[in-house]
């Protein structure tokens, strides 16, 4: 079975004719702007594995950048989809009320580490649309009109969200862009700025963000603060749990909302259910939480969740749409979690980090060119630098690892703001053997291309 195979490069080279074939196609009816720079063309995917369509298999471990964390055709998933889809594919949830919706709103409510007795939550199609709602929604509850970001940051790619990221290669030639948006250092502790001793960052990085109010927008017109607990695109940067404690401290004094982007760290990949678990255990639970990637298994869906007051602060007609909770994707998302909570992922998760940070921190110990290996849970990177003491980004490295890598079936992916970070997504149904297998081709293509 696909599930249980590893990765075989059957073809002479890639991508395989029936995939070369299929490229051509692509970059003829295909803007070149939605880059893909693997060779392969999927046919059939299970738990970790990839298929092409010249009979290759591949280990993924980028899973839909985050996206399959329960892997490829679940069948649970697959069987709840086809169950509903027999009822109704759609009903615009504005209009008709369907089960589905309510059932995975009140699951929601039961799960997420948001403040508040009483929770609410509603469903929009992406994590962009998340980002977006939850400013809106902070806007409406203090009524006030700016928010902070950080350097680093990524939140998608609508005109706010896409102002909100920080890399502006996701923007380039599309302003201008949305006033009331202003940006703060984020604690990117392997980059902090010479002579800022470790046990002094955190003040560094919280003095950043309090400048903000000085330079930029005073408090009182600062409706929320958005942060990543653990930054994606940024490089993979865990925000530490002292700094996240000096934001809810500096948003409780000042009446800001603290957002909690959890779009790519939600549903166990950090280990619990929700990375903002973890902040809820030291007194920071954020007030809003937005989610979606692996929340219906590759899906469109995402959500928005929050304590009933703040929810309840918009105007009828200002949130939803006509995809929104579409119930085909609440039918898998109800099933995702249900297999998430029975199989523990979240421990799967730990299980994971734990083989990864050992082989990772071993060639720390091998190569130089190895600058900084750090995560939570199953969402790992390692960042690759020139040299240790300047700490040069080495991006071309990067490149040439990925490059080599997915020639013998490892797919894996780069990500920072340099373009110098290897992460880590694996579905977290990866066996130990597909895990070791990928692990062997990495180090395999490390050694080949330093």
């Amino acid at each position: 079975m696909l599930k249980d195979a590893l990765p075989e490069i059957i073809t002479q080279q890639l991508p395989g004719p029936k995939a070369a074939a299929i490229i051509g196609r692509r970059a003829a009816a295909i803007p070149d702007a939605i880059k893909c720079v693997y060779p392969l063309v999927i046919e059939r995917g299970a738990g970790a594995m990839v298929e092409d369509v010249d009979g290759n298999h591949f280990v993924d471990w980028v899973g839909g950048v985050g996206v399959l964390n329960i892997g490829y055709s679940h069948p649970e998933v697959v069987a709840a989809v086809k169950a509903q889809a027999d009822k109704y594919f759609h009903g615009m949830f504005n209009i008709v009320t369907h089960e589905g919706y309510v059932e995975l709103a009140e699951t929601m409510n039961a799960m997420v580490p948001v403040r508040g007795d009483k929770k609410m939550t509603f469903f929009a199609n992406s994590g962009a649309e998340a980002n977006e709602n939850a400013v809106k929604i902070a806007k409406a509850f203090t009524k006030r009109p700016n928010i902070i970001v950080f350097s680093g940051a990524f939140h998608g790619r609508t005109m706010l969200t896409m102002t909100m990221t920080a890399k502006k290669a996701y923007a380039h030639g599309l302003g201008p862009f949305p006033d009331g948006i202003y940006r703060a250092q984020f604690p990117y502790l392997y980059r902090k700025p010479a002579g800022i001793k470790s046990a002094d960052a955190i003040d560094y990085y919280t003095e950043s963000l309090e400048r903000v109010f000085e330079e930029a927008s005073p408090a009182e017109h600062v409706a929320a603060i958005v942060v990543e607990p653990l930054q994606g695109e940024g490089g993979f940067i865990p925000a530490p749990l002292e700094w996240i404690q000096a934001v809810r401290k500096i948003c409780d004094q000042k009446g800001i909302l603290l957002i909690a982007d959890e779009v790519q760290t939600g549903f166990c990949r950090t280990g619990r259910m929700f990375a903002t678990e973890y902040w809820q255990e030291v007194g920071a639970a954020p007030d809003i939480i937005t989610t979606a990637k692996s929340i219906a298994a590759g899906l469109p869906l995402s959500a928005i969740s929050a304590r009933a007051e703040i929810i309840e602060a918009v105007r009828g007609g200002t949130i939803g749409g006509t995809y929104c909770g579409n119930p085909v994707a609440c039918a898998a998302a109800l099933k995702v979690i249900e297999i998430m909570k029975r199989d523990r992922l979240d421990l799967r998760a730990l299980e994971i980090s734990a083989i990864i940070f050992d082989r990772f921190n071993s060639w720390q110990d091998q190569y130089l060119e190895i600058g900084d290996v750090r995560g939570i849970g199953a969402m790992v990177g390692i960042e690759f630098v020139k040299d240790r003491i300047s700490k040069e980004p080495y991006p071309e490295l990067v490149s040439a690892i990925v490059d080599e890598a997915v020639k013998t079936g490892l797919i894996i992916e780069s990500a920072g703001i340099y373009g110098n970070v290897i992460r880590f997504l694996a579905p977290l149904v990866i066996s130990d053997a597909q895990l070791d297998a990928g692990l062997d081709i990495f180090e395999k293509a490390l050694k080949k291309c330093v």
